[in-house]
């Protein structure tokens, strides 16, 4: 039987309690990108009435954005970018962004977060909505960063015939960037 804390009450934990709880949080931890995974193939076969399956969108982007020298953690963000999708129907990049701000740069975690805003230049007009949510960003880094993950890498990848990398090819990459903290208030963890 798994050792487990004693108290019912957080105020009345001890030392005792939270070593038994760390080795638990470290041994959970370590399997972050096993889930990650698993979740990334719940967006298989989901298509949300786009040309490809939302799995097939991350791909693409991903493999676009690798194909372009992008480096492991800013491939690993256009992998996650659209992750919230079966969660976060009306705010996926804010889902994306929590999973990926303990692991990646400043930079990085603004352009997953505000890349919402920044594909909507593409269709919110269409709907009869702002298209120029981005503009508000104008000036500061994260617009010329988003800016280009959505015009390089998000906007076209929707294309049923692009040769994109499969899941399995990301996956070091993604164990190697979610296994490496940079961002967290947990850091002796």
């Amino acid at each position: 039987m798994l050792k487990r804390a004693t108290f019912t009450d957080m105020r009345n934990s001890t030392e005792d309690d939270w070593k038994i709880i760390l080795e638990d949080f470290r041994n959970y931890a370590a399997q972050l990108p096993a889930r990650v995974i698993a979740h990334l193939k719940l967006l298989e076969g989901d298509t949300g009435g786009f040309a490809v399956d939302r799995l097939t969108h991350s791909l693409q982007t991903a493999t676009l954005a690798h194909r372009d020298g992008k480096d492991d953690e800013y491939v690993v963000c256009a992998l996650l970018h659209d992750i919230g999708d079966t969660l976060g129907s009306y705010n996926h990049p804010d889902i994306a962004a929590a999973i990926l701000k303990p692991f990646v740069s400043q930079e990085n975690f603004e352009m997953v977060e505000k890349h919402g805003m920044f594909q909507a230049y593409y269709f919110f007009h269409h709907l009869g909505m702002d298209r120029n949510l981005r503009d508000q960003f104008k000036g500061q880094a994260v617009y010329d960063r988003t800016l280009e993950f959505c015009e390089k890498y998000d906007a076209p990848a929707f294309d049923p015939g692009y040769d994109h990398l499969p899941l399995s090819f990301f996956e070091p990459m993604l164990h190697k960037v979610l296994s490496e903290p940079k961002n967290t208030i947990y850091t002796s963890c």
